[in-house]
């Protein structure tokens, strides 16, 4: 495929660019001079626009722009090395200097995955990207990239002897492009050179492909998943079988197959995640981080959409009023903000959702998310306000776990098609609508009670002590039952004619959000954050702007012993500040936008109170995380 696609005059070994904005022009104009493509400036938003899902820059430098646009004449691939390296946002923080820029017809095929996937077979070749650096012409760079692997010869003789055995293995990203493939082609490298035959399928973006049959799996010695997104694992139940992330196998494929021809048979329902390592704390961990990351790559599109909706809608056509930032009655911007709060409300419920689906797989999707929907609804349980996304949480481990249970039975032969579309999904949902109605519900509506009664005898105490209440129970939850409480608190002060409540609050809501924004801002370069959280932080930015704190939720379920207590000594700090300097505010909202829209009566001091807290979160978490990371490199060090 790649060999129709590149020429000379689609390659720069010198590229003069000192941003990827700068690589975007300069390799869409070879592309536009060769007559690849018809409208230059469409072509560069597609490709930002695929960017805004996730960064293209990987590892080793290497970074893989791609985009399907209406204005691509023709399926190409421009090439370009910048040998002093730019700060593309890659995962590595390295800075790239190889780029493949590859132009798709929008409505074709996938013609970027096919030379992705071509690609990965060069990519992993020993030397062959220091070589490709090190070409001096266009033609000598072109050779390197057509000619035949010199190892393809004895990879065809080992696999013509491939008498060892077969193997299965799994790759998928979540981005679902390049490490999907590469993964695949190192794995394939590897089973050839110890002799294996092998099958792979690939989780990616255009869909499972090369998918083993019932048959190719019964006859497997052992499987290898490589894959950070969720795959039914049910289907390898008994066979030798060994689980990492996608980038394992990409430099370790050797190792991997010989550590699934050791490793003992996968138990579907009792193992999890069916990686049977010595230490099972860290095998537990390990399968809880991944529920939790399924639940939250989901949910990050609801939070991303919503926020922005709503954010936008606040922030040009809101005024605020003492129920809070209103958008005034046949104003255009009321629906977006109607869509906004719709996109909002489904994001509790995909999050428990899918971390359900993840633990119990297709059956458990629908319970858990009801039970997400109930989680948010305190309606259900005599609630003024619903759990947020710790009962998400919850809901989803819960369902998960009880539909797992449930599919495990041994029914009558009758019976089982109709376990995963009828007897799982009612159960769970009876279960989890009882488990939180009567057993979670009436604590929490308790609690909420207590905390208020809490609040409302402290209000004429010390300020610094009540700012510190404050200021935590605003940061703890990010829209959860805690935080709500202190905002109805504030809202009663408002009514009551104590306006100084609610400007120690607006001061405090905005932090977590800010400072995620603030964090991403400056961990890309340290490597502390995925391209989807650094997309998420933009997002997060916007939102708190306009005082909307469930914009940090998603860093929040990712690391939460690190953002939580960050959050909370950010926003108490801000909150602390705000009593001190005598900010009050009349509306029941908070965020920048309000302060300059005129309803607090210090403006500047209230924002410098914000600002002040989110910087002391974002330290402390770009510190922890700084810190873990070291620790961990240090951990993979030792064992290596």
């Amino acid at each position: 495929m790649i060999t129709s696609l590149i020429n000379e005059n689609l390659m720069c070994l010198d590229l003069k660019v000192t941003s990827k904005d700068d690589v975007f022009d300069t390799l869409s104009e070879f592309l536009l001079r060769e007559g690849k493509i018809s409208d230059k400036a469409q072509f560069v938003a597609d490709l930002q626009a695929r960017e805004a899902q996730g960064s293209t820059g990987f590892e080793d430098g290497i970074a893989i722009p791609h985009a399907k646009s209406k204005a691509v004449v023709e399926p190409a691939v421009a090439i370009g090395i910048c040998r002093e390296g730019i700060d593309y946002g890659s995962e590595d923080g390295l800075p790239s200097k190889l780029f493949f820029m590859i132009a798709s017809p929008d409505g074709g095929a996938d013609h970027h995955i096919e030379v992705l996937a071509e690609l990965s077979s060069k990519l992993i070749e020993d030397g062959f990207v220091d070589a490709l650096l090190a070409a001096k012409t266009a033609k000598e760079a072109l050779v390197l990239l057509l000619e035949e692997k010199p190892a393809d010869v004895a990879q065809e003789s080992a696999a013509e002897v491939a008498n060892k055995g077969f193997l299965i293995g799994v790759t998928g990203c979540p981005a679902g492009v390049a490490h999907t493939y590469l993964a695949a082609e190192s794995l394939e490298k590897a089973a050839a050179e110890l002799g294996y035959e092998i099958k792979v399928e690939t989780n990616g973006s255009i869909g499972v492909k090369n998918s083993p049959s019932a048959e190719e799996i019964a006859r497997a010695d052992a499987i290898i998943v490589a894959c950070d997104k969720q795959v039914d694992m049910n289907r390898f139940a008994g066979k030798k079988l060994i689980k990492s992330g996608v980038k394992e196998p990409i430099k370790r494929g050797k190792q991997m197959i010989e550590n699934a021809l050791q490793a003992p048979a996968y138990q579907a329902q009792a193992g999890g995640e069916g990686d049977q390592a010595p230490a099972q704390k860290t095998k537990a961990t390990s399968a809880l981080y991944t529920y939790l990351m399924n639940g939250v790559s989901y949910m990050i599109p609801f939070v991303v959409t919503g926020g922005l909706l709503i954010a936008l809608s606040l922030a040009i056509g809101g005024v605020p009023t003492e129920q809070g930032m209103q958008i005034p009655e046949g104003s255009f911007w009321q629906p977006v903000l109607d869509v906004g709060v719709v996109a909002f409300t489904l994001m509790i419920p995909i999050l428990a959702g899918y971390i359900a689906y993840a633990v119990g797989d297709r059956p458990a999707l629908a319970p858990g998310l009801i039970g997400g929907w109930i989680a948010n609804n305190g309606s259900f349980y005599g609630s003024e306000v619903g759990t947020g996304f710790i009962g998400a949480i919850i809901a989803g481990l819960l369902v998960g776990y009880f539909i797992r249970w449930v599919t495990s039975l041994n029914y009558p032969k009758v019976m089982q098609p109709l376990v995963p579309i009828i007897i799982a999904p009612l159960s769970g949902t009876f279960f989890i609508a009882v488990i939180f109605i009567t057993l979670i519900g009436a604590p929490v509506a308790g609690m909420i009670d207590s905390m208020n009664a809490m609040l409302v005898n402290m209000s004429g105490g010390n300020i610094i002590i009540l700012g510190m209440i404050l200021g935590a129970m605003s940061g703890f939850d990010m829209g959860g039952p805690v935080n709500k409480v202190a905002f109805l608190f504030g809202v009663g002060m408002i009514a009551s004619g104590q306006t100084q409540f609610m400007g120690a609050l607006a001061c405090a809501f905005p932090v977590p959000p800010l400072a995620m924004w603030m964090s991403t801002v400056i961990g890309r370069k340290m490597g502390l954050f995925d391209p989807t959280e650094i997309e998420a932080g933009k997002a997060a930015g916007a939102m708190g702007f306009v005082g909307i704190g469930e914009g940090a939720i998603p860093f929040a379920v990712r690391d939460p012993l690190t953002v939580i207590p960050a959050n909370v000594i950010g926003s108490m700090v801000a909150c602390v500040m705000a009593f001190l300097f005598g900010i009050t505010n009349t509306v029941a909202h908070g965020g920048p936008i309000v302060a300059l829209l005129g309803a607090m009566n210090k403006p500047v001091i209230a924002v410098m109170c914000m600002i002040v807290g989110a910087v002391v979160t974002c330290l402390i978490t770009v510190t922890l995380k700084k810190y873990r990371l070291v620790k961990s490199q240090a951990a993979e060090l030792q064992v290596s």
